[in-house]
């Protein structure tokens, strides 16, 4: 499962990296323990809106920034504290789900993350591990996203919420656990982003192993365990007693 990631880029970076239009409106917080029911930036792709709100299906997308709440909401729920239940999403039934076939087939976006975290059971104790990319680039998480009203107020402004998708885990990720985020290799993101597409059967599945083994595999603080500890020392390496060199960073 992915329950807590850190997202510490501001938007100027996310809007080049990602190449969208940031309609965060100054909602995006530095967050090196991002946990669910947070609100946090994602990437989506849509057609644009006239002014009555009705959808322009022949002009372009436009791929945007916006912040969305983490734990997806279906339409149809009677209550949003529904979405706590919902942070995750499996990549094996996701088209199958009827919480979740709809958005899979139209409503995907990506989660821009600096990294995220699992803890790795040994015995009676569990120990944290932060999983981070290469470089500074961000990973990307699919997901998918829902627009919530409560049916007895039209009127109300939309609660928009996600979830994130996982897999099983692949390579050295599966000696601290068996599920994973799902990562869409960048190549992937105009593919997975389109709300043309419907069917995006063959990009949920694991990521490749050669993907995989460019992430770092880093022991942290259990500081990170609480979320009500949120700071760039959630980060730092830790040294377990009986640490295997299997989870040394790749080239050290």
């Amino acid at each position: 499962m992915c329950g807590r990631y850190a997202a510490t880029k501001d938007p100027a970076a996310l809007i080049d990296e990602f190449a969208a239009v940031d309609l965060t409106e100054g909602r995006v917080r530095t967050d090196h323990n991002v946990a669910p029911t947070k609100v946090v930036p994602t990437v989506v792709q849509r057609h644009p809106r006239d002014a009555d709100g009705a959808v322009l299906e022949d002009e372009p997308t436009v791929r945007s920034l916006r912040t969305m709440r983490w734990g997806l909401v279906p339409f149809w729920a009677k209550d949003p504290g529904v979405g706590s239940k919902m942070i995750n999403t499996r990549a094996e039934t996701a088209k199958e789900k009827p919480s979740f076939k709809k958005a899979v087939s139209s409503r995907r976006c990506l989660v821009p993350a600096d990294g995220w975290y699992e803890w790795r059971r040994d015995g009676k104790e569990k120990q944290p591990f932060y999983m981070t990319g290469p470089d500074d680039g961000s990973l990307a998480f699919a997901g998918i996203w829902e627009t919530w009203r409560p049916k007895d107020d039209k009127d109300a402004d939309p609660l928009i919420t996600f979830s994130v998708i996982t897999t099983d885990s692949v390579g050295r990720l599966t000696d601290v656990h068996h599920r994973m985020p799902l990562l869409m290799p960048r190549e992937k993101w105009d593919t997975w982003l389109d709300p043309d597409l419907p069917d995006v059967t063959d990009l949920l599945v694991p990521p490749p192993v050669d993907l995989v083994d460019t992430i770092e595999l880093r022991p942290v603080s259990s500081l990170v365990n609480s979320v009500r500890n949120n700071g760039p020392e959630l980060l730092d390496r830790v040294e377990p007693v009986a640490e295997s060199a299997l989870f040394d960073a790749p080239g050290s």
